[in-house]
């Protein structure tokens, strides 16, 4: 028998959550959590899912089985008691008219923890269940204030940072996904440029679920002292999940990839960074720690990190960047 939920002195679960005994959360090995697939179908091939993953990602079909089938399993049901109390409620409202609006997932974490191949493994797992939803995914960086605003501001070295998105655009967005409003336009970001697309969208339609991935979709706001409605971007969200990894693990995994990118898309001429494909590897490698220590460890300390805590499921990293511990929110 699987034991649901572990005791708070197993050595093989870290234990930095808090105190169990009073933890919000209940927590699985990856090998207890895979038995939670049950019949669930495995829908993927091995060459979508090396299509699917970042770089630097070594997620393959046996991580799809052991963490991804369960946890789209979940989610299949989070969807459907949402659809049955959208009924209901339409019943109790006595409302004829009203359609029901997306499942918004949200899904969280620190650069290079791997949301972005998180976010791409389930479009596709979702998008294949029998239902055949439609399934869209948006990320946060297209919400970017552009390169001008920020070196204008003298925000280039907090990008990425809460105050560097414009947050304005990122709810009246996710506020008409929300409300079921057709054809909604998602400004677009280029990794190759660095830099929001100008005047570029992509159109979101009525999908039956969104996922919307980004570093600080979980983040929250200072109120007001006069009650008035301040929205968060996750009052948006039906389901959030945060990626979690040791620091040294996401330092080691940010490092590793900068290095690789070195010799591959920053030897791009049109690249925001290909002068750093033309230095040495030491003058590489010490940028890349600068950008690390600089920028991207104190945004995770000030700002992503803690917002860890309000995700209703928990993805803990191991070394091998493959997933050792899953914490799901109580009901």
């Amino acid at each position: 028998m699987i034991q649901a939920a572990r005791d708070k002195d197993q050595p093989d679960i870290p234990d930095d959550f808090g105190n169990r005994d009073y933890s919000p959360y209940r927590f699985f090995t990856a090998d207890e959590w895979a038995h939670f697939r049950a019949d669930t179908p495995l829908t993927l091939t091995g060459d979508e899912v090396q299509r699917l993953r970042s770089l630097n990602d070594p997620i393959d079909l046996d991580e799809v089985r052991r963490i991804y089938l369960s946890l789209s399993r979940l989610l299949s049901a989070h969807v459907e008691s949402s659809q049955m109390l959208f009924e209901q409620r339409k019943q109790f409202l006595t409302l004829s008219d009203e359609a029901k609006t997306p499942f918004v997932i949200g899904i969280a974490g620190s650069v290079a923890v791997g949301k972005s191949t998180t976010a791409r493994i389930l479009m596709e797992l979702l998008s294949r269940w029998p239902s055949s939803p439609k399934v869209d995914l948006v990320t946060t960086d297209g919400f970017l204030y552009p390169n001008a605003v920020l070196q204008r501001e003298n925000m280039m070295d907090r990008k990425g940072f809460p105050e560097s998105y414009d947050i304005g655009a990122l709810l009246r967005f996710l506020s008409a996904i929300k409300a079921g409003k057709k054809d909604v336009k998602a400004p677009m970001y280029s990794h190759l440029t660095y830099d929001v697309l100008p005047n570029a969208s992509r159109t979101i339609d009525r999908p039956d679920i969104l996922i919307f991935e980004g570093i600080n979709v979980l983040q929250s706001r200072n109120l007001p002292a006069d009650g008035k409605i301040v929205p968060m971007v996750s009052d948006f969200f039906d389901f959030s999940i945060y990626i979690d990894a040791e620091e040294k693990l996401i330092h080691a995994w940010y490092v590793e990839r900068f290095m690789r990118l070195r010799e591959t898309a920053f030897k791009n001429p049109d690249s925001y960074f290909h002068r750093y494909a033309t230095i040495s590897e030491t003058a590489a490698l010490a940028i890349a720690e600068g950008l690390w220590h600089n920028i991207n460890l104190k945004n995770l300390h000030q700002n992503i990190l803690p917002t860890r805590p309000r995700a209703d499921l928990i993805l803990q990293k191991g070394r091998n960047h493959l997933i050792e511990t899953v914490a799901l929110r109580k009901l």
